[in-house]
């Protein structure tokens, strides 16, 4: 009979434990071998002013502190969402405080966390006309040159669309929208001014320009000469941005040492860097058109 009691308490115990991990659609792992390459631990840091780092070592999330709350750029993959928000409560906030959710691109690795994010705060996404309608299915945009290797991703249902040089406000910061198609014919970058004391610099959180297609997508098919072109414009339009500090939606080479240097000394500032978003763009550039050779 003692046995029998000990038995039955283990298995409450047990069955007790399970319930404080329920199962939350919004977060499941999605492709967890390739997710850990992205999801290298990173603490949060204040990169200029009023602008945060909340994500990983490949895979950046931003913050930016308003008079009328935060504004989030980017939501990594579904299970990064915890960790996203322990970074965001490290920094003396709270995932309530919010109030908007800007989006680089739908796929999984950028918007696979959107959902999440916006239950568990509130704050509606934005993000251009092409990429809600993808955003709101989660993923499965057949016309997407990445589109057999892309995973689906939990689907976003409050969202606001944006055209390309729109500006949107909260309390005392702007950030203007720039349409950056190619990557996606929906990406989006976005830029904001940030100033410490009377240093003020604008900074872009850019969209990835990377010419990527699954295997025999070809940017060379005339088919595909609405990708090719739509890149060309980006190229052209970044390079042209104002962009003082540059953070990429993965981080560039050498991300991580500015991150350490900063860390250090606030001056000279490590990621300060006017040029950077026109090399950002020519990179990108020199990859499509070795691909078009090719």
């Amino acid at each position: 009979m003692r046995k029998t009691m000990v038995l039955a308490i283990s298995l409450a115990g047990m069955m007790a434990m399970g319930a404080g991990k329920q199962d939350d659609p919004l977060t499941r792992p999605i492709a967890p071998e390739q997710a850990k390459r992205w999801l290298a631990p990173q603490s949060p840091a204040r990169l200029h002013g009023s602008t945060y780092l909340v994500g990983f070592g490949g895979l950046n999330v931003a913050l930016i502190r308003t008079s009328a709350g935060l504004i989030l750029i980017d939501g990594a993959v579904p299970q990064a969402v915890p960790d996203i928000e322990a970074n965001i409560r490290q920094l003396g906030f709270s995932i309530r405080d919010v109030k908007l959710i800007l989006s680089t691109e739908p796929h999984y690795d950028h918007a696979g966390g959107l959902a999440a994010l916006a239950r568990d705060s509130g704050a509606t996404v934005i993000a251009s006309m092409p990429a809600a309608a993808v955003l709101r299915q989660g993923g499965g945009d057949r016309d997407d040159p990445q589109a057999a290797w892309l995973e689906r991703f939990p689907g976003v249902a409050k969202l606001r669309t944006v055209r390309n040089g729109e500006v949107i406000r909260l309390g005392d910061v702007a950030v203007t929208a720039h349409a950056t198609p190619g990557h996606t014919l929906g990406s989006m970058s976005w830029s904001w001014k940030s100033c410490e004391g009377k240093a003020c610099k604008t900074i872009v959180f850019a969209s990835s320009l990377n010419p990527l297609a699954a295997d025999g997508w070809r940017f060379a098919d005339p088919a595909h000469r609405g990708f090719v072109e739509a890149f060309r414009g980006t190229f052209a339009r970044v390079k042209a941005m104002r962009c003082d500090l540059l953070i990429a939606s993965h981080p560039l080479d050498g991300d991580a040492d500015r991150l350490a240097k900063l860390a250090k000394a606030r001056s000279p500032h490590p990621f300060v860097d006017p040029a950077a978003c026109r090399r950002y763009a020519m990179r990108a550039e020199a990859v499509l058109e070795k691909k078009l050779q090719e």
